[in-house]
């Protein structure tokens, strides 16, 4: 799916808690999720305040701004909800990582724990079903 640069424009004009909604419905809506990994297909994992987070956006078009300095070799990972579900929820449990949801420039985007990430996602699912 590829995504106009209208819409990316837009988008990325968002503060960090409508990029978050934005996501949550695009999410919900193609059940796909994107991420980062790197050389060796390892997620990639940010610390901000002794804080360990790990990163999703909507689409590999998002991603673009954020692979600079420390993380320009990182690649864009594609994911659908089952391989969320039974892949990174427990990798996010295990590693007890927060959910930094549409990072933009190097910038964090809208953190938020496992639970209230899946209460969200799961509230806009239902809208689908």
């Amino acid at each position: 799916m590829t995504i106009h640069h209208k819409e990316i424009e837009n988008v990325l004009k968002l503060s960090p808690f409508e990029r978050y909604k934005y996501f949550i419905k695009k999410v919900a809506d193609i059940e796909e999720l994107w991420t980062i990994v790197d050389e060796n297909n390892k997620f990639s994992i940010a610390e901000i305040d002794n804080k360990k987070l790990i990163s999703f956006w909507s689409a590999k078009e998002y991603i673009k701004s954020n692979l600079e300095e420390s993380w320009e070799n990182e690649i864009p990972f594609k994911m659908n909800l089952d391989y969320f579900e039974s892949k990174i929820i427990p990798l996010i449990e295990e590693k007890e990582l927060l959910i930094n949801v549409f990072s933009i420039n190097g910038k964090s985007g809208f953190v938020v724990s496992l639970r209230e990430f899946i209460r969200d996602l799961n509230e806009e699912l239902e809208l689908y079903y």
